[in-house]
């Protein structure tokens, strides 16, 4: 009789160690975890979510406002002049002088006009690609779209899928329109030009 109650403790004794530890380490474990808030991070983001879709609410109604242009078939039979006159009319593109002393003073080192490496995360390389692709100016540059900027990137081999061209639009823009401490600013804020 005693191999047979031996053998029962022998499984009994550690069933109930086991059971122990467990509700143990469970009761310690809940106690230690902390909740996180994230209803701040979640309330910006509904805040700036209202706010773009106000702000795309408001493209729109302006976009619904504007005067059509004429349209082909209208104008088939309207004269030259008639014509023309919308197209005399439109305001002509305002070039925006490039200001190498103040580049100089923003960004701490001379400045060439329309060098694309003052964007940050353009190098000599990436540039001539651009370059060869006919982006050759800031304004250029700032008004192709990211996609655009990933197929260059791409023509150009393997090595430059590490880029993210994400900013490089809007960078160029800065530099085109003369922002230079805004640009200053925002390549010291970020870490080599990713958003």
């Amino acid at each position: 009789m005693e191999s047979g109650n031996i053998n029962i403790w022998c499984w009994l004794i550690p069933l109930l160690v086991g059971v122990i530890c467990g509700i143990l380490g469970y009761l310690i474990g809940k106690g230690n975890t902390k909740v996180i808030d994230n209803s701040e991070d979640l309330k910006r983001c509904h805040d700036k979510n209202a706010k773009l879709k106000a702000d795309l609410e408001a493209c729109n109604r302006k976009l619904l406002t504007m005067p059509e242009a004429p349209s082909v078939s209208s104008s088939l039979g309207a004269t030259a002049a008639a014509v023309a006159a919308p197209i005399a009319m439109a305001p002509e593109p305002v070039a925006i002088p490039f200001d190498a002393a103040a580049a100089k003073a923003a960004i701490g080192k001379t400045v060439k006009e329309n060098d694309l490496k003052v964007v940050e995360g353009i190098g000599p390389k990436i540039e001539g690609l651009f370059q060869a692709a006919g982006v050759k100016t800031w304004k250029a540059l700032s008004e192709t779209s990211v996609a655009k900027c990933q197929e260059v990137l791409k023509g150009g081999g393997d090595r430059y899928k590490i880029h993210d061209p994400a900013s490089w639009p809007m960078q160029s823009k800065m530099c085109y329109e003369g922002k230079w401490a805004e640009l200053a600013k925002w390549q010291d804020e970020h870490d080599h030009g990713k958003l």
